[in-house]
């Protein structure tokens, strides 16, 4: 039951994420920041689809997957096209994996090494899809505030 919640919870979000990087009437302002604000749009999108990928496709999906934190907050100017793309290859990557996952698996200790000690991958997803709520909160904000 859960895991189904998760599913469409995560896929629903990460469809917003998309139509809120679609929506920057200005493309540049993706990667616009200014004052307090450290983190643009385009570097929170790649930041949520390198988390996602990273710690459900990679462990569960078996997707090959290799992190490059550092590049999410870094690169700059990513093409929105290409943004859009690594969405929705999240999008159906998340669907197959969920597929993939039992619900007895989601009882048991995550099986990589997080910062949240002996947390159940059941936790430890709603703690990935609260991330991503919060960050999605974040680029709405962003874009309604400096996309102008």
């Amino acid at each position: 039951m859960i895991k189904d919640t998760l599913k469409t919870l995560i896929i629903r979000d990460l469809e917003k994420l998309k139509q809120e990087i679609q929506a920057y009437q200005n493309e540049a302002k993706l990667w616009y920041v200014e004052k307090s604000i450290s983190n643009s749009a385009g570097n929170l999108c790649l930041h949520l689809v390198g988390n996602l990928n990273t710690y459900i496709g990679a462990e569960f999906g078996k997707t090959g997957y290799v992190r490059n934190r550092a590049d999410e907050f870094a690169l700059k100017d990513v093409p929105r096209a290409e943004l859009v793309d690594k969405i929705e290859k999240t999008m159906i990557m998340i669907g197959k994996t969920f597929d993939m996952i039992s619900e007895e698996q989601l009882k048991e200790k995550y099986p990589a090494e997080i910062f949240l000690k002996e947390a159940s991958t059941e936790y430890f997803f709603v703690h990935l899809a609260m991330h991503l709520g919060y960050h999605l909160g974040q680029i709405n904000y962003h874009r309604r505030l400096l996309d102008n």
